[in-house]
């Protein structure tokens, strides 16, 4: 169920906030908990809160703390970006975000604002953002200054920035356009957009869209000498008074501010005259220039005054204060709150609103797992139980360096293998932090548990021949060691394989830790976590060459571990060609194994044999299996050998950039799992975090 709704500006100005405070009122009318979430914000000014989020849970009383609403300032977004952490920002904004997803029925998402200077790294950015959230998107774009065509093909071009990362927009809000052009505007946009978007716009409003007198104060740093309780005045047109005031006053406009040298007393009065004359329109505030006190008597007669406006007086000069005037943007904050009803009244009136309404309620979520969503998930499941994962080669750095960052997030315990006073020496090389009181270092030979192990382990095979001295031997070999921990039950799972053959890793485990009942054999499964999804590749590390029976096997066991791991499987079990057209005793084998698992799981979705391009690209899929459910969909994909399936992976892997996380062995009775001497430190940290998930269930 999507619990979300991300909004996306094209540009700076756009009029997003409307939108927000519109899709709040909204949902509140049907949710009773909405909340609130900006995953980057402006720099703070003079240690303010930002505007956006202090506006709307002040005017809704959301109970969200403040620095729960936002992930990065931008100043601390642009820091990690320089410092090629893009991935943490991901990270930081996803756990925030699914904080609140927990806590309330929706959330509203509010994309950044836009800077002049960095426009296309902030859509990439929201694109980004949206995409690993996994929630749809409503696009806002104002139209002042654009022609239609510009306008059309700006918010196509956002469009499709979205579409193309599989994100999907639910609606688009035409901001700011003329009144008279609405019509034209939603009959063009929505001809240019796919059918299912729901277009709207809305027309500029010149009392939403110029500033209060309160933000031209701040703008040019001025006093107020009178009318402070009417600072929330929406302003209209600037009007400088510097020539005579009869001719000045034919020059007032409704709602204008007028803007004089200090000294002009005779401008000042006759403004407030002009404001209480029903012969004329109203002034929204008065602006003093030059830094010039006002006469005791000018102020004697304003404090008389029955109406006022506000009265504000600055130092500099009347074109230097006209001319920054111009630039102030007009903004939504929380004490003026009859523009924000004004916005939500805008936003009631031209939004469709039961359209927007069915789409948000009716939107399924999608499927597609995001890497960065699915490495949360897992750091989210390795701390609902705690496990201990032994880790048998401490003699290889990158094991010492995943430790470190293990101990860091401290999800999961563990212990290495090998001698303390070498690990100690590779900990000071590798100058990294390392707790050895939460990370125990056991050398198997001088360990308590040596004579114990190798007696229990003679027991096991010494109807195979095995004698009490070999057994001692094998057991002074630290995977024969970590594996007996895990037999033991002093572990809870074991990852090797950095510095050892896979067959060295997994041989212990498959002497005694042995297949799980009901399992006939024991399989491997990567978590490749591509671009913009996670697929599953099956078995591209044990088993050379299976049979039908056996590959249907790795298929069943592959779709089930996927859904321990929030993944709905889309079995395709691959050959060289797809559905009927090929023959030979290869393809057969392929073909009998997805009968087999179509007879021994109907509730799974699964398609064989199925080439490659068939089963990843709709396209594809489409044209040589119209009618499958699986083709051009598919997420566990089940290679008919080893020599095709880590050939794949590894080519996969290499040529995308794509992160490998596992192998991750199914079918033994306790997780053991093996590295490939290739793995990086991530590979290792992550495959040590699913040995742990594994565990516990």
């Amino acid at each position: 169920m999507n619990k979300a709704i991300y909004i996306a500006a094209t540009e700076a100005n756009s009029g997003k906030s409307m939108l927000t405070l519109g899709l709040m009122q909204l949902l509140l009318r049907n949710n009773p908990k909405v909340g609130y979430f900006r995953p980057i914000i402006d720099n703070p000014i003079d240690g303010k809160r930002d505007n956006h989020i202090n506006t709307i849970l002040s005017y809704f009383n959301l109970t969200t703390n403040y620095e729960d609403s936002y992930a990065f300032t931008r100043s601390e977004l642009v820091n990690k970006i320089n410092n090629d952490e893009e991935d943490e920002v991901i990270n930081t904004i996803i756990e925030k975000y699914k904080k609140l997803e927990a806590e309330f029925d929706y959330v509203v998402i509010e994309g950044s604002d836009f800077s002049d200077h960095a426009a296309i790294i902030e859509m990439d950015l929201n694109t980004l953002i949206a995409k690993n959230l996994g929630v749809p998107v409503i696009i806002v774009s104002g139209g002042i200054g654009k022609s239609l065509e510009d306008f059309i093909q700006g918010l196509r071009l956002t469009y499709d920035s979205f579409s193309n990362k599989d994100v999907e927009v639910i609606a688009v809000v035409a901001n700011k356009v003329q009144q008279k052009n609405i019509p034209i505007i939603l009959k063009e946009v929505g001809e240019n957009l796919p059918k299912s978007v729901s277009v709207n716009a809305i027309p500029i409003d010149e009392k939403l869209n110029n500033p209060s007198v309160k933000e031209l104060l701040n703008g040019i740093n001025a006093n107020v000498l009178f009318g402070d309780q009417y600072l929330n005045n929406t302003t209209g047109g600037i009007k400088v008074g510097a020539m005579h005031l009869s001719k000045f006053l034919s020059h007032l406009t409704e709602d204008c501010v007028v803007v004089t040298p200090a000294d002009r007393s005779d401008i000042l009065l006759g403004t407030l005259q002009a404001n209480i004359s029903s012969n004329y329109p109203s002034v929204s505030g008065i602006i003093l220039t030059g830094g010039i006190d006002l006469s005791s008597s000018v102020i004697k007669l304003i404090k008389g005054l029955e109406k006022i406006v506000p009265i504000l007086w600055v130092e500099e000069g009347t074109f230097s204060v006209a001319s920054k005037l111009g630039t102030i943007r007009s903004h939504i904050y929380a004490d003026n709150k009859s523009k924000i009803k004004m916005s939500i009244a805008m936003f009631e009136t031209y939004v469709n609103v039961e359209t927007l309404k069915e789409k948000l309620v009716s939107y399924k979520k999608s499927d597609t797992l995001t890497p960065r969503m699915f490495q949360y998930n897992l750091l989210q499941s390795a701390k609902k139980e705690r496990k201990h994962i032994v880790l048998p080669e401490g003699s290889d750095d990158r094991i010492l360096t995943a430790a470190s960052q293990l101990q860091k997030i401290d999800v999961v315990d563990v212990t290495i293998l090998g001698k303390r006073v070498n690990i100690e020496s590779s900990i000071k090389r590798l100058n990294i932090p390392f707790d050895f009181d939460k990370t125990p270092v056991i050398n198997p030979i001088e360990s308590e548990y040596f004579q114990d192990f190798a007696a229990t382990l003679y027991e096991l095979r010494k109807h195979k021949g095995l004698n009490l001295a070999m057994a001692e031997d094998l057991m002074a070999d630290v995977s024969y060691f970590g594996t007996m921990m895990v037999y033991k039950g002093l572990a809870d799972g074991m990852v090797s394989g950095a510095a050892h053959t896979t067959q060295h890793t997994i041989k212990p485990a498959l002497q005694f830790v042995k297949t799980k009942p009901g399992f006939s054999v024991v399989s491997s499964i990567f978590f490749m976590c591509l671009e913009d999804r996670v697929s599953v590749f099956g078995d591209c590390a044990i088993n050379p060459n299976p049979t039908a029976e056996q590959l249907a096997e790795i298929a069943i066991s592959s779709a089930d571990s996927s859904i321990a791991f929030g993944i709905d499987p889309k079995i395709a079990l691959l050959s060289y060609s797809s559905g009927a057209s090929g023959k030979g005793e290869d393809v057969d084998i392929v073909r009998k194994a997805t009968e087999i698992v179509k007879e021994k799981r109907p509730d799974l979705k699964v398609e064989g044999p199925i080439q490659y391009d068939a089963a990843v690209d709709p396209s594809v899929g489409k044209k040589k299996l119209p009618n499958s459910e699986v083709a051009g969909q598919a997420n566990v994909l089940i290679f008919p050998d080893l020599n095709t399936g880590n050939n794949t992976y590894k080519a996969v892997q290499r040529e995308t950039g794509a992160l490998a996380i596992g192998p991750m062995l199914q079918g033994l009775n306790k997780p053991v799992n093996d590295l490939s001497r290739g793995c990086t430190i991530d590979d290792i940290f992550n495959t040590v975090i699913l040995t742990a998930i594994q565990a516990q269930g």
